[in-house]
């Protein structure tokens, strides 16, 4: 019998970005409590210490994680049964990749929801720094909502112009708001246009707008599904892009060119046996929004090629997500 279902809560960011704060708020209100123990799983401790006297419901266990080996699927899974728990609420050490997160979960964890705080002193320093950018723009990446609080410190002009496109680079999906000393909060209302005509027959992805598309793709699957595009692509053949399938996509580059990554969707075509990696394609493919393997268990952008034609190296072969 498979192992129940077990959400997982996320809260990310750097040491002393107001992670702790945030989730002893969560803890404290009534309205998250679901009638199931809770599992809070602290992966670093910083100068605020939590006070589980004012949660507001019983049955939360509190462990602490203070070594990065103490992150593996048989630990997490122990604490899970110790705590008898039917939700886990994580504050995530802002120096450890998600990846290595996602890779340390039990199989029947499963992320509801992850929210990052950022101390707005710091964001820009980060934000202009290319070690610490990658580590800001990879706890960005899954998030829903980064909160940028003691917002005070990005008033400059253009300020929130640039934070605004750092968190476009890692995501289109995720929703900005400054939190103020005097408690107020404010939304970021910069609007995001596309550079492509999503509602044409045939919406043409620019050869830099590619990695623009793919995050779009990612975040708003629906908004594509049975639609029809074409881009310039590498190709890229692997047995987990499935049957008769291969994987048309570009080498992007986040911040640095230490982060460049190749980034498509699965791809059906009958005559991928064609191509050879690292071809240069112009792809036109219906995109349909369903179940596939490298989604592990969840729907994702799916394209069914109608037509994969030789294409020449374009001039800057490495996109960005901005």
């Amino acid at each position: 019998m498979p192992s129940k279902e077990i959400p997982v809560y996320l809260f990310v960011g750097f040491l002393d970005s107001g992670k702790t704060r945030f989730v002893q708020e969560t803890l404290e209100d009534p309205r998250f409590d679901a009638g199931k123990n809770t599992l809070l799983l602290v992966c670093e401790e910083g100068e605020e210490e939590y006070n589980p006297k004012k949660f507001a419901f019983p049955g939360v266990t509190v462990s602490f994680l203070e070594d990065k080996s103490e992150l593996n699927p048989e630990n997490l899974s122990r604490l899970e049964s110790e705590a008898k728990a039917g939700r886990v609420v994580i504050e995530y050490n802002g120096m450890w990749t998600m990846q290595e997160l996602y890779a340390s979960m039990p199989e029947n964890w499963i992320i509801y929801q992850c929210l990052m705080t950022a101390d707005s002193k710091t964001a820009l320093t980060y934000a202009r720094d290319n070690s610490m950018r990658s580590l800001f723009l990879d706890k960005i990446a899954p998030s829903e909502l980064v909160v940028f609080n003691r917002a005070e410190a990005v008033e400059a002009e253009g300020a929130h112009e640039e934070l605004h496109k750092l968190v476009r680079q890692a995501t289109r999906k995720c929703d900005i708001a400054y939190e103020y000393a005097d408690g107020s909060v404010k939304y970021d209302d910069i609007p995001d246009p596309l550079p492509f005509d999503v509602n044409a027959d045939v919406i043409e992805i620019g050869d830099q707008d590619y990695g623009i598309w793919f995050l779009d793709c990612q975040d708003e699957p629906e908004k594509y599904n049975r639609k029809t595009v074409r881009f310039l692509a590498q190709v890229y053949k692997s047995p987990k892009a499935g049957k008769n399938s291969f994987v048309p996509g570009r080498f992007a580059m986040t911040c640095c060119a230490a982060d460049i990554q190749f980034v498509g969707f699965p791809c059906v075509y009958e005559d991928y046996r064609t191509l050879s990696d690292r071809d240069w394609v112009k792809v036109t493919a219906k995109v349909n929004y369903k179940m596939h393997f490298l989604y592990r268990g969840r729907k994702g952008p799916v394209l069914t090629a109608l037509s994969v034609e030789p294409a020449e190296k374009p001039v800057e072969d490495v996109v960005t997500f901005s």
